[in-house]
């Protein structure tokens, strides 16, 4: 029996989702989270999970931050990234940081159920309109790809809470801590993303956002 985890902050999206996990897997269990604090909490609890479905843009996260953080922190999970984005560059970056599969919310049930199948099967899979090339990260987004994963989840969460702007006393309440323990967090990330204050915290983020270009590859078909 398969274990499959769907993250989408869209109740409807999500139960759709849900819908063609069943259709594509009979009999697979699957469990939900409708933010990236939830997400974390639920993977938590089930490491070992076969497949996880990922909305690109939840409460949370920014960009590819939540997919790079992911990859890193459990490599062994298969992760389709799923999102409202229909552009090529946008689905292939997904690739480029980790992702098995791309599905655009405009996707039928049927290319959902196919793409699940196909990375069970250890196929990466994109549909028919994204095909034909793929991207390389540039050294700057790669690098802060890296980074982010190398953090603790509370440490992801703060530098979220950094990149939109909140505050220490802001972030010390949202997160139930003290702002000693905000500042201990923002000591670490600093260190780990290798910059010295919150404004170059914000800008390494900024590398993620979707918005962002990346370097045109070959065209090698996926």
């Amino acid at each position: 029996m398969s274990d499959v985890l769907i993250a989408d902050d869209h109740p409807l999206f999500r139960d759709a989702l849900q819908r063609a996990v069943v259709a594509a897997v009979p009999g697979a269990t699957v469990h939900t989270a409708d933010s990236v604090p939830a997400l974390f909490a639920l993977i938590e609890t089930m490491p070992e999970a076969d497949l996880l479905l990922m909305d690109l843009h939840m409460p949370g996260a920014r960009g590819y931050s939540a997919l790079a953080h992911i990859r890193g922190q459990y490599p062994g999970l298969p992760t389709i990234v799923v999102s409202g984005h229909e552009e090529a560059q946008v689905a292939r970056r997904a690739l480029a940081h980790g992702a098995s599969a791309y599905i655009p919310k405009s996707a039928a049930v049927d290319d959902i159920v196919e793409a699940v199948r196909a990375v069970l099967d250890g196929d990466v899979w994109l549909p028919h309109q994204l095909m034909g090339g793929t991207v390389e990260l540039k050294a700057d987004e790669a690098d802060v790809a890296a980074r982010v994963a190398s953090l603790t989840p509370q440490q992801f969460r703060v530098l979220n809470m950094i990149a939109e702007g909140l505050l220490n006393k802001q972030i010390a309440y949202d997160l139930g801590v003290s702002e000693a323990t905000v500042k201990a967090h923002m000591t670490a990330i600093m260190r780990k993303l290798g910059v010295s204050n919150r404004t170059q915290v914000a800008l390494a983020a900024s590398h993620l956002d979707v918005e962002k270009e990346a370097i045109p590859g070959n065209t090698a078909e996926l």
